[in-house]
């Protein structure tokens, strides 16, 4: 049964990254026409474990609903239209730029019915977008569908009427009748007393208290305007938005700037180590301890970098310091919102460092850039690899070592644990990308986490995986460890590049490793049942241990050059 489930699922998710990629060249296309319907009834087959009891017609979900609009515009469940558009001037206007809780994305709104979306990170983002709106729709059908009388007047409910008058804010409400309100709305969400009430602590603050009264309402206006005809929800792709996608526009742009970089700092003819990974683990590791004047390098203190990602001031001594001591920073203005930090590790001291003892005495540089989203990566890792032109000459990237760290969801272990890949399968497909892995199970031997090794798969989307195709993966000859978004894409880059291309020496080692932000099969640990917080600490800091030992040590012995 799983099997064929399985197949069913892999079978919606392949149409359905077709349907919105017809609907995108379209052009437009309306939730509550036959295109809309057709991609809801995909999702809605696929039933994805993120979005818990979207399918379920007479309950709301609220760990889902909480996790897309933390990555959606504050507002859009007010708004009929939605624009899709690329980095299209904007902000030259007096509009204020609206940025997600959850992605660092420009969003604007254009007036009081229609939000504007920037996509820059291509298709992926697209397809996120849409999955996380079509989600959105479905839930709004599902609020407008138990809190208005089905017949031609569409006549709302006691309940609705009650959650309209906490909206509109005309009468102050003492607790008790604030209580009593919540009682009404978690009869009409079809949710206990004692769920609604955490998701009103959760959704509100104290500049916003009644922010899920509003959301439930809005959402229920705009899907009621929509079924009466009076104002049909519609989604747009802007003519920009269509010409750039797919062209490398943002990260041929990005690239352009690194080599530049590199090139007026005289490090473009240096070996390069490239690790794409987050912004303050290697920064830290190499800087820490001299910049907060802590004297302990053979033992890594996992509880400083704790301190540090907790404490901003002390985030903000270490980049001061690492700054100071030669780190370049390229603070992203291509659009791919992808930061940089460029480390020439011949003016770095490692004596203070977990590393002293590798008496590391070369002149690799490290190029350290910021995670990608999805296909983005093949993006960028194709541009950057790319041979480049300055002064009428041109250079070969002298790349050394690739390295690939991140977050991943587990299949076999729990949050916090690593995983190890030896190769990328990409969902929906049969392509698939074995390499040699330069780092392997036994660097990862800890007695507070597990690390697992094994096949990977580089899924379309995470908020596409539902537990059938999850088990399918995990539990057949595909023995799968965990999923991700981004390693299929690197790979192909890399291989390209070093064996079909030649724009690098085949003679680089790439390394790869995960930890878990989530168990997507295991109730309670899937991604919208929130972050890591300090669990990720330990093994985040471990992998870049591992990496920045084997860059250091590549030049004194030999590590395997396989891909």
């Amino acid at each position: 049964m799983t099997n064929s489930r399985a197949r069913e699922t892999t079978e919606a998710i392949e149409r359905l990254y077709i349907s919105m990629r017809h609907l995108f060249y379209r052009g437009f296309f309306k939730p509550g026409g036959v295109s809309g319907e057709s991609i809801r009834s995909l999702l809605k087959t696929i039933n994805p474990e993120i979005y818990g009891t979207m399918s379920i017609p007479s309950k709301l979900e609220l760990d889902g609903l909480m996790y897309v609009l933390d990555r959606l515009p504050e507002g859009i469940e007010e708004c009929a239209f939605i624009h899709l558009t690329s980095d299209e001037g904007f902000d030259k206007g007096s509009f204020e730029p609206i940025v997600p809780k959850k992605r660092r994305r420009n969003c604007y709104r254009i007036d009081e019915h229609q939000m504007n979306i920037e996509v820059l990170l291509g298709r992926s983002e697209i397809y996120d977008i849409l999955t996380h709106l079509t989600f959105l729709f479905i839930e709004a059908d599902k609020i407008r569908n138990l809190a208005f009388i089905q017949d031609e007047n569409w006549k709302p409910t006691r309940a609705f009427k009650i959650i309209e008058e906490v909206v509109k804010g005309e009468k102050k409400f003492s607790r008790k009748e604030k209580e009593v309100a919540l009682i009404h709305l978690s009869s009409l969400i079809g949710r206990t007393f004692e769920e609604t009430l955490n998701a009103y602590n959760t959704f509100g603050d104290d500049s916003n208290p009644d922010r899920l009264f509003k959301i439930i309402y809005n959402l229920a206006k705009v899907s009621l305007e929509d079924a009466k005809q009076t104002r049909e929800r519609e989604i747009h792709f802007s003519a920009i938005l269509k010409e750039r996608v797919g062209h490398h526009y943002f990260g041929e742009k990005w690239a352009n700037k690194v080599k530049e970089v590199l090139f007026e700092n005289n490090l473009h003819m240096r070996p390069l180590h490239i690790i794409s990974a987050n912004m303050h683990s290697v920064k830290n590791m190499l800087y820490a301890n001299d910049a907060l004047k802590k004297k302990d390098p053979k033992e890594v203190d996992y509880k400083l970098y704790g301190d540090i990602s907790d404490k901003k001031e002390l985030r903000d001594k270490v980049s001061k310091y690492a700054l100071e001591e030669g780190l370049i920073y390229i603070n992203d203005k291509s659009g791919s919102n992808i930061d940089v930090q460029i480390i020439d590790l011949s003016k770095t001291n490692l004596k203070n460092t977990p590393f002293a003892h590798l008496k590391y005495d070369g002149d690799d540089v490290i190029m350290v850039f910021d995670y990608a989203f999805g296909e983005q990566a093949f993006e960028v890792m194709d541009e950057l690899l790319r041979p480049f032109e300055q002064k009428g000459e041109v250079y070969m990237m002298k790349v050394k070592s690739v390295s690939i760290m991140g977050k991943a969801g587990i299949l076999a272990g729990g949050k916090g644990d690593i995983m190890i890949p030896t190769s990328h399968i990409f969902e929906g497909t049969a392509d698939n990308y074995p390499f040699e892995n330069a780092l392997k199970l036994e660097d990862f031997h800890d007695d507070e986490l597990k690390a697992f090794e094994g096949p990977m798969i580089t899924v379309l989307g995470t908020s596409l995986q539902n537990r059938d195709i999850l088990s399918y993966f995990m539990n057949t000859s595909w023995k799968a460890i965990g999923l991700e978004m981004e390693g299929a894409h690197y790979q192909k880059a890399i291989q390209v590049a070093s064996k079909i291309r030649h724009h690098i020496s085949p003679d680089l080692f790439v390394m790869y490793a995960y930890y878990a932000s989530d168990n997507p099969l295991e109730t309670g640990s899937t991604l919208s049942s929130g972050g890591l917080g300090l669990t990720g600490v330990k093994p985040t800091y471990l992998i870049t241990l591992r990496i920045l030992e084997k860059i250091l040590q590549s030049g004194k012995k030999e590590i395997s050059t396989k891909k």
